[in-house]
């Protein structure tokens, strides 16, 4: 399943999911405002700089490059060689400097001033400039190249003005909570290094960065690695301090998790989140687990909630109907298959936006549960009628049927519990499994009847990007299944001006009954923990993983520990047990520095 993201590069190198941050203030100067630097309170004192780490990145991808291949690990590469103007804590969600020193936004919210640091330096010596920030929203902006999903962002913006070598000033066509997490969060690329290249094909090769790890060795199709730079501009600043440890972090790639799983069981990867059920209580047994040499954990953080369902294209026969779309809803049995091949180890879905509710402001959406005779009646409803040879409905001549595009073979179980339901219902689907790089060339190009999707989400919502009706045919945008509505729209442009968090989850909410009713993805079900198995020689902090990230903030808070290492390979090689760390990792109950809740509930239980 893939999981798509919202959020920009930067903050995923601090385990932040963004979509959180609005320019509330109707000033803001840094340093001038007492802001100091001071270490990151996750970070543990006990990291030591060194070694190597590797971690499972799913299929090959088709590009590293961000803005043109808008996905988890995109993101978290792109945001360790690249930076933004601005950084966010990771604890308080304060912003604070990155490649900018200080900013201003004047008192009408329209004019955002960015003057960048002095010392800012791209991998190649030269400075980073106010002419490197023109040259990445003019790139981004270019009608030519495939960066559709970011230019919402800065499409809010007139182009900026570089006032000087370090100076540059954006003004805001409107004002908009966001328009400070737009600009303050795109990743900043060098002009001198790409201005004469085809950014549409700056998928792999990146020679200059300005992060704190550059590209190392690639292995075309099995592995990329990436390599910590000594030299990086803000080594010695306190708050990445006993950060970005590894001296080498590894991505190998595997058409399919279980073929991952295998190679992390004989030790070829060192990380592994597990996201099928059956490996974690099935397959987490045996010497290596039951003796500690690989520790299993649930993480509970802050982590945001996001979605998953089966997206249905609207723009096309048949789910142009609401009624056939939420047919395809009630003959999806999630109970069962939670049940019987996930045992139970999930909520399902009743909203898109499950952490905005609460026990105490329960969700109103409806439970879905499978009704085989509700939904013929639905199909009924809209003209469909079995015929006596086939048994399959049709209508206008044509037969129910679709084809539901996947790429993760792991998903056959489930869609063959889903087939022989719709078959029953006389419905007709095929599944068409291709390869990472054809699958995404399809849903950027909306070529699809039936997929899986999968989203994250960020600490406050943004809704533009997926549900807006302007961005139903943006090739390569979220809003896959080209859902309009302009009931919805219109609270999109309310919530805009809203500076009040709590008006906008309350808009939000009541966005979020009018998406259900349309039933635009048949929902599935969710996980409010992160699960974890990974080989026990390496340093973690108290809390494992940080505050708001997921599994890939281990990649930035972990170190490459000798003596644990050391001992692993004692008790492989003598078949003896190491101590057993905690199982169940409980955020609250471990950090005790002073951080700022969301204000609304985080609501991961409510279901």
């Amino acid at each position: 399943m893939h999981r798509f993201s919202i959020i920009f590069a930067l903050f995923l190198a601090a385990g932040i999911s963004l979509g959180a941050f609005s320019d509330a203030g109707a000033k803001q100067v840094f340093p001038d405002s007492g802001w100091k630097d001071s270490p990151d309170p996750l970070a543990s004192t006990e990291a030591r700089p060194g070694g190597e780490i590797v971690v499972f990145g799913g299929q090959y991808p088709k590009s590293l490059n961000y803005y043109l291949d808008r996905n988890v690990l995109s993101s978290e590469i792109f945001g360790v060689m690249f930076e933004s103007l601005l950084g966010i804590n990771p604890v308080t969600l304060d912003y604070e400097p990155a490649i900018a020193s200080s900013w201003s936004i004047s008192r009408d919210k329209t004019t955002y001033t960015f003057h960048i640091d002095e010392d800012a330096r791209w991998s190649d010596g030269k400075p980073i400039t106010a002419e490197d920030v023109k040259w990445t929203y003019d790139a981004v902006m270019d009608p030519q190249n495939m960066t559709g999903p970011h230019k919402i962002n800065l499409e809010r913006f007139h182009p900026p003005e570089v006032i000087d070598e370090r100076t540059i000033r954006f003004e805001a066509k409107d004002v908009h909570w966001k328009n400070l997490l737009a600009l303050g969060g795109f990743s900043i690329l060098p002009a001198h290094a790409y201005a004469g290249m085809d950014f549409n094909r700056l998928v792999f090769e990146f020679p200059v960065v300005s992060g704190p790890y550059r590209p190392g060795r690639i292995n075309e199709g099995n592995a990329i690695s990436f390599e910590r730079r000594r030299d990086w501009w803000q080594n010695d600043r306190l708050r990445y301090r006993n950060k970005f440890n590894f001296d080498t972090v590894t991505f190998r790639f595997f058409a399919e998790r279980v073929n991952a799983f295998e190679a992390f069981k004989k030790g070829r990867i060192d990380l592994f989140p597990v996201y099928t059920s059956r490996i974690w209580v099935n397959e987490t047994t045996g010497s290596a687990f039951f003796q500690n040499h690989i520790v299993k954990q649930r993480i509970y953080n802050k982590q945001p909630i996001g979605f998953q369902g089966f997206a249905m294209n609207m723009r096309r026969f048949p789910f142009d109907d609401q009624r056939v779309r939420k047919a395809m809803a009630l003959l999806l049995d999630r109970e069962k298959m939670n049940r019987t091949i996930m045992y139970n180890q999930y909520f399902l879905h009743r909203s898109y936006f499950e952490d905005l509710y609460s026990p105490d402001n329960p969700c109103p959406n409806p439970f879905v549960k499978k009704d085989g005779r509700e939904a013929r009646k639905l199909l009924a409803d809209a003209g469909w009628k079995a015929n006596p040879e086939t048994g399959y409905l049709e209508k206008d001549g044509r037969r129910l049927a679709f084809k539901f595009l996947t790429r993760d073979a792991g998903s056959g179980k489930f869609l063959a519990i889903y087939a022989e339901d719709l078959k029953d219902a006389g419905i007709e689907m095929e599944v068409d499994q291709k390869d990472w790089s054809a699958w995404a060339r399809d849903m950027e190009e909306f070529n699809y009847d039936m997929t899986w999707a999968a989203w994250s989400s960020g600490i406050f919502k943004d809704p533009e990007s997926m549900w807006s009706s302007e961005e139903a045919d943006r090739d390569g945008g979220s809003n896959i299944t080209g859902y309009k509505n302009p009931a919805v729209d219109r609270r999109i442009e309310q919530q805009k001006t809203l500076f009040d968090v709590a008006k906008r989850n309350s808009l939000y909410r009541e966005m979020d009954r009018i998406i259900f009713e349309a039933y635009p993805y048949a929902l599935l079900w969710n996980i409010d923990y992160i699960r974890l198995l990974y080989w026990n020689k390496f340093g973690t902090p108290d809390t494992v993983l940080s505050k708001y990230g997921g599994e890939n903030s281990a990649l930035w808070y972990w170190w490459s520990d000798p003596d644990a290492s050391d001992a692993l390979s004692d008790a492989v090689a003598m078949d003896l047990p190491l101590p057993p760390r905690e199982m169940n990792i409980h955020f609250d109950e471990i950090f005790s520095g002073q951080g700022t809740e969301p204000p609304t509930p985080a609501g991961r239980d409510a279901h």
